[in-house]
């Protein structure tokens, strides 16, 4: 039996994915809110790995909490996707309570 089976590995690319796609959807939304925005490669790609991170961490989190309906697990890897965009979006709003600042995200 492998470490990380096939299933895992895809709730976690997906995990990711859903990170990223909450972070380009912040920094889209961001770009068009203001004008006159430049572009910073670096910021942007280590802005979508951190967005990715948090992704994978939230759905692993959720799959580790063993949320079952009728004992089939729920965490498959579009609930994971959907669970790291959101988690993303939580990230963001504790930060913009806590910090009363405008999103990292965006």
């Amino acid at each position: 039996m492998n470490m990380l089976e096939s299933a895992d590995l895809w709730i976690l690319v997906a995990g990711f994915g859903g990170g990223v796609v909450r972070g380009l959807v912040g920094y889209i939304k961001h770009q068009f809110q203001f004008k006159n925005v430049g572009f910073k490669l670096w910021y942007f790609l280590g802005m979508m790995f951190l967005s990715g991170v948090v992704g994978v961490l939230t759905a692993v989190s959720v799959r580790e909490a063993g949320v079952t309906i009728l004992g089939v697990v729920l965490v498959t890897p579009g609930i994971a996707f959907i669970v790291g965009y959101a988690g993303g979006d939580f990230i963001e709003n504790v930060y913009k309570i806590i910090f009363k600042k405008v999103s990292i995200f965006s």
